[in-house]
């Protein structure tokens, strides 16, 4: 059997083009046929990268992940309630970066090792701060799944920073709750001021950590 030829498309350009039009077709529109079309390719041109949508996520998650750190690297002697407080607040600008960017980067799979520093970091950090690795393990998940659920949520209502879906109108949903009205109000939290609500929520994992854990 003669060799295979070497694919002419590049993996990265792939991964690059896959995050743009990510931006603007969203997760549910950005299929293998629209990326080849936009790489002016044939669609069977990516099987030689990507057997199929998950493998692409799955680069497209290490890719955000790569970003994400070369802009914002962890400072050395961080207290580990600073340290769980500054990587998920950059975890979760990073995906606030992308259109469906928390439901990319959720279930995915990094194809690479470099994930591994930060976590080697974080697991070292919380262990000589006298937390079992288990504990350790439980308090890095626990915030980390905490940053994916709410920016998850946060882009069902704002897919890009100041584009709002429509049906999520706060003074239109109090009308229609006016027979709870606690529950009308809350929308108001529920709805808007993602930034002091983050904040707010991880503040509170945080601290409920400490208050587990006994540090």
């Amino acid at each position: 059997m003669s060799p295979r030829n070497s694919p002419k498309l590049d993996k990265a350009q792939a991964v690059e083009t896959s995050l743009r039009l990510l931006n603007e077709v969203g997760l549910d529109g950005l299929s293998l046929r629209a990326i080849a079309k936009e790489l002016d390719v044939q669609a069977p041109a990516l099987y030689w990268h990507f057997k199929n949508k998950q493998e692409l996520l799955d680069e497209m998650a290490t890719e955000m992940y790569r970003r994400m750190t070369a802009d914002s690297p962890l400072s050395p002697g961080l207290s580990w309630q600073d340290r769980l407080l500054t990587a998920n607040r950059g975890l979760r600008a990073a995906l606030l970066r992308y259109r469906d960017g928390a439901k990319v980067f959720s279930g995915s799979r990094f194809t690479g090792t470099e994930h591994a520093v930060a976590m080697e970091d974080n697991l070292r950090a919380l262990t000589e701060a006298g937390f079992t690795l288990p504990q350790a393990v439980r308090a890095t998940t626990t915030t980390y799944f905490f940053t994916l659920g709410f920016v998850t949520e946060e882009q069902g209502v704002e897919p890009l920073p100041g584009e709002r879906r429509e049906g999520f109108d706060v003074a239109e949903r109090a009308a229609r709750f006016a027979e709870f009205p606690l529950a009308a109000e809350a929308g108001a939290d529920l709805f808007q001021n993602y930034d002091e609500g983050f904040e707010e929520g991880l503040a509170l994992v945080v601290a409920g950590i400490a208050n587990r854990y006994g540090r």
